[in-house]
């Protein structure tokens, strides 16, 4: 039964049944997990939002910080320039689909592997991190996290984990950890704003995953978000980092667990920064 990872699919579900086709997916016996961002910025939103809620337990995705913008704008009107996601809006079974959008998960954690779209503050052990994040995911599966989406899930603050932050701060904090996370200082603040290439941060900020004493280096992180991080596989910091930009013209690329083999098809699409 092998286990598929793949990467930011963000609206481009052609590439997605190319991949699937290549890999040879056999959806009676093997299984998808998703980095999150499964839609916008590409054209097919609803067919990639589809497709992955009839996998049923077949198929595992976290949420992604475009996941969430959809369930914002759904709830809020709150629009972006260059969303792309009016087919999932507009669609008859849109209420159902972002219910169960809702629901997904911020980390999975199977064995040593974890599932996570952006990254984890050098502050959280793994077992933090999935307690952490349950409690999240609980909130915004609930009829209270509307007043998250429309008054309290946009913005950069705070940027330090501490065990006492309470309340929509600490919901944001974790939000953007699990779904924005590129960069952080040594001790732990964030810097979201920073989206090159892995070796060339500003000074002071490190890719989240080079951190010196990172309390979750013992497992290895596979994540999405970051497409142009520079390369898929860190082997010396334990992550593979899947998103290869499928949406920007580049690749969509699937990690076969079981025997860490990687998997690709060009894209056909090119969205806009």
């Amino acid at each position: 039964m092998p286990t598929y990872v793949v990467g930011d699919v963000q609206g481009c579900f052609d590439e997605l049944q190319r991949l699937l086709k290549k890999i040879r997916f056999d959806p009676a016996a093997d299984r998808l997990w998703f980095t999150g961002d499964l839609v916008n910025r590409g054209p097919k939103s609803l067919a990639t939002l589809r497709y992955v809620r009839e996998l049923g337990d077949r198929a595992v995705t976290v949420l992604g910080n475009h996941d969430l913008h959809l369930v914002a704008a759904q709830l809020t009107g709150r629009r972006r320039k260059r969303d792309t996601f009016d087919d999932v809006l507009a669609a008859p079974d849109r209420d159902e689909l972002l219910a169960w959008l809702r629901r997904r998960p911020l980390i999975h954690v199977e064995g040593d592997w974890v599932l996570v779209h952006a990254g984890l503050p050098p502050q959280w052990t793994v077992e933090d991190a999935v307690q952490i994040a349950a409690e999240a995911a609980k909130t915004l599966a609930s009829a209270r996290a509307n007043r998250f989406f429309a008054d309290h899930m946009y913005g950069d603050e705070p940027d330090r984990w501490t065990g006492t932050l309470r309340g929509w701060e600490r919901l944001r904090f974790v939000i953007n950890c699990c779904t924005r996370l590129r960069v952080c200082t040594p001790e732990g603040h964030v810097d979201p704003d920073y989206k090159g290439p892995a070796g060339n941060a500003p000074d002071g900020l490190l890719p989240w995953f080079t951190v010196p004493g990172r309390r979750s280096a013992s497992s290895t992180v596979l994540f999405g978000h970051w497409s142009t991080v520079g390369r898929v596989h860190w082997p010396e910091h334990r992550v593979y980092g899947l998103d290869t930009g499928c949406v920007w013209g580049r690749k969509l690329t699937a990690l076969r667990l079981d025997d860490r083999r990687l998997f690709a098809v060009e894209s056909e699409f090119h969205g806009s920064d």
